[in-house]
């Protein structure tokens, strides 16, 4: 039996997945959460092989909760949410969510993406997953220019220590780094590092 744990903001939301995944003979709702933060308790209180997790809840969002459920080597994490952009898929994978799923998905590919997840099983929709392949396929774009700021970035420099480092106008290291920004669909520096390292893009960081 696969038990589910049902993370969303929307009784109404909630009550209709509880009815759907219900109805199967091999899944078991066994709670309900209505934010991040009471998601985490309730996966770490029941067990569950698998959590349903919207994405933006107040108290706590999906992403948060993901990442601070799956740190424990607890259940599969199953996103579902009306979000398909870059920046939510990415942010969701990042979180390590096993997949991540839109709500208008078709009742019987949702039952069966539970059932993967609970396999561990990447799930992902089809539209999503051209998104993520182009948001990866984007990371050849870098030149090797970006590539050295950005891993100066790394290191913690800020934008005039790499300047000074590298030779070149502080407001040239700004624009190479808005160029990152855009080609890696993320909007702080932070992100920007997290992503070229899940990438590859800085695999030989720290050699």
């Amino acid at each position: 039996m696969i038990r589910v744990l049902l993370v969303d903001d929307h009784p109404v939301v909630r009550s209709g997945l509880a009815g759907l995944l219900g109805g199967e003979p091999d899944i078991e709702v066994v709670g309900e959460a209505s934010d991040g933060r009471e998601g985490v308790g309730r996966a770490a209180e029941l067990g569950p092989d698998v959590v349903l997790m919207d994405l933006r809840m107040p108290v706590m969002d999906g992403v948060e909760a993901t990442a601070l459920i799956v740190a424990t080597d607890g259940p599969r994490v199953l996103v579902l949410t009306t979000y398909d952009t870059d920046a939510d898929i990415l942010r969701a994978v990042e979180a390590g969510a096993t997949g991540y799923l839109l709500k208008d998905t078709p009742r019987d590919e949702l039952v069966e993406a539970v059932r993967a997840a609970s396999r561990g099983e990447t799930v992902l929709a089809p539209p999503l997953a051209a998104k993520l392949m182009r948001q990866v396929r984007s990371n050849d774009q870098l030149t090797a220019r970006e590539v050295e700021v950005l891993s100066l970035v790394s290191r913690g420099m800020s934008n005039g220590d790499i300047a000074k480092e590298l030779f070149i106008g502080e407001a040239t290291v700004k624009t190479h780094l808005l160029h990152v920004f855009d080609k890696l669909g993320v909007s702080d520096r932070t992100a920007a590092v997290t992503t070229a390292m899940r990438l590859g893009v800085l695999r030989d960081l720290g050699r």
